[in-house]
């Protein structure tokens, strides 16, 4: 399909959201102002793995204007587990620690004040005696018969493995020209939205109902707070009239919830919770992926690629929440838009005592396109080949086309898009070493790669429905060409998605994506 058939992409177009916030008449979970409503801190650990000895909070509760201080052990007796991306159920997670914390910031108190400042003045009164213990935070030393467990009842740090092979793997290394190994390396980042993750609740003791007000983006918000707090799916009532400022698909706020939901019930007082920035960085779960690859790919002179050997080993953190599906997701997209003839990938989940990661982004595919792009031009530098070239000569050809795992690729546009950019700035910008002199900070280059995303993709081993396939949904298929890069150097404008959405992430949606910076 031509680029000018399409009606929203590379069109320009006012958006119909932004006059009310340039006015003033945004409405944010802090906006919400319900008569008697009470404010909650956060009192978390300072280490990364300690027993709960115990809570004293006497000096907060004199403080005036302070209601109520709720601990990890009472909090834990009267609501569920959150639920989790795996077959697990000894790996249990509350947003209050009982008894074990197992992560530095971790939630072991809430203090309930008149005021958000008294509340954070008193939070910090609470004393809490800890006796540390060993902790893990290496992926690799965690999977080792011999290191700390993060969750002893579930017998080891391991959450999920699997192997999965597609085609003839060893004949293909064995009859390659070449063979090389290579390490690449997605480092643990958090999101840093404008406004932190907050939320108002209200019980309604007549009807039976828990009204509330949250910045969230995610599924199954109000069903997974409901099964946590031990109430009918139908007693909780989410107002989705508040806006969201900034998510990067961190916003899930579901132990937040839990936690407010619970408070607001049995004190009969509206609450509102909203994180600071250190609750957001250090426990809001806000954390992606933290993956290591290690690689191995068979390939000819030419640059044929004959087979790939992926192992990836993800560090989710402390628990798995929805971390290990990520896993899962780069199955259908494991070769990206390239030509291979064989594969082997070999996803590892493992726990060690850091934040616990969620859904962030692209939701797992990120990494695992930015290890294949690696591979493409650790291949190009070891056959002395230009890898824009490269790239181009083993895209996927005719579409659409059935990939090696069998997953389906549909309507590539713009698949002309790298070679015009390689023709427009010529061979030298073309060469990742080519810079304008070794004295300046600023180098100068183009960076390539051509991106295949699929939403969703089951994987035996994840709990049944957790992450379920989606059909194809024609009138939200996406064909996007992407530009990145400096402010002063995007190419042609920037061209970011133009298709209008809602701020929840497309389902069933398929993406090919190009970029292409000046960096």
């Amino acid at each position: 399909m031509a680029d000018a058939q399409f009606r929203y992409i590379g069109k320009k177009r006012r958006t119909k959201e932004d006059p009310r916030f340039v006015i003033g008449r945004g409405r944010f979970v802090a906006d919400i102002a319900l008569a008697g409503m009470k404010h909650v801190a956060l009192v978390a650990s300072p280490y990364p793995s300690a027993r709960i000895l115990a809570i004293r909070a006497e000096a907060a509760l004199a403080v005036p204007g302070v209601r109520y201080v709720l601990s990890g052990q009472e909090f834990c007796a009267h609501t569920d587990s959150l639920a989790i991306g795996v077959d697990a159920p000894s790996v249990t997670r509350y947003a209050l620690a009982c008894d074990v914390v197992r992560y530095a910031g971790e939630w072991v108190a809430a203090v309930v004040a008149d005021t958000r400042a008294i509340a954070e003045d008193a939070a910090e009164l609470v004393e809490v005696d800890y006796a540390p213990t060993p902790h893990v935070v290496d992926p690799e030393y965690a999977v080792k018969a011999d290191s700390p467990l993060v969750h002893p009842a579930h017998g080891s740090n391991i959450l999920f493995h699997r192997r999965f092979v597609w085609g003839p793997v060893e004949p293909a290394f064995a009859q390659a020209d070449h063979t090389l190994a290579l390490r690449a390396v997605w480092g643990r980042s958090s999101t840093v939205p404008i406004e932190t993750f907050g939320i108002a609740a209200q019980w309604d003791p007549g009807q039976q109902m828990l009204d509330i007000w949250a910045s969230i983006q995610m599924p199954k918000y109000p069903d997974q707070a409901a099964r946590a707090l031990r109430l009918p799916g139908n007693a909780v009532r989410v107002h989705y009239d508040v806006d969201v400022g900034g998510s990067y698909g961190g916003k899930r706020g579901i132990k937040h919830t839990v936690l407010v939901g619970y408070l607001a019930k049995k004190l009969g007082m509206p609450m509102r919770l909203i994180e600071d920035r250190l609750d957001n960085m250090r426990g809001g779960d806000a954390h992606g992926p933290d993956r290591i690859f290690d690689i191995e790919v068979a390939f000819d002179n030419d640059g044929t690629l004959r087979a790939l050997k992926i192992r990836a080993l993800d560090d989710v953190g402390a628990y798995a929440g929805r971390a290990p599906l990520q896993l899962g997701k780069p199955v259908s997209a494991i070769c990206g838009p390239y030509r291979v003839a064989a594969i082997e990938y070999e996803p590892t989940s493992v726990m060690t005592h850091k934040t616990p990661q969620e859904a962030v982004r692209g939701f797992g595919q990120g990494p695992t396109n930015f290890a294949l792009e690696r591979t493409i031009d650790h291949v190009a530098r070891y056959l002395g080949m230009d890898p824009l070239e490269l790239r181009r000569d083993l895209r996927l050809g005719r579409l659409p086309h059935r990939a090696r795992q069998g997953a389906r690729g549909d309507r590539l546009s713009g698949a002309g898009g790298a070679a015009r950019s390689g023709t427009r700035f010529g061979p030298p910008c073309r060469n990742r070493n080519f810079h304008l002199s070794r004295t300046e900070r600023r180098q100068f280059g183009v960076r390539a790669a051509v991106q295949s995303e699929k939403r969703h993709h089951h994987v035996d081993g994840l709990v049944p429905g957790s992450h379920r396939s989606v059909g194809r949904d024609h009138r939200r298929d996406e064909h996007i060409i992407r530009w990145s890069g400096p402010r002063d150097a995007r190419l042609d404008g920037d061209r970011r998605s133009a298709r209008a959405r809602s701020r929840h992430h497309p389902r069933g949606a398929r993406r090919f994506a190009l970029g292409a910076a000046l960096q």
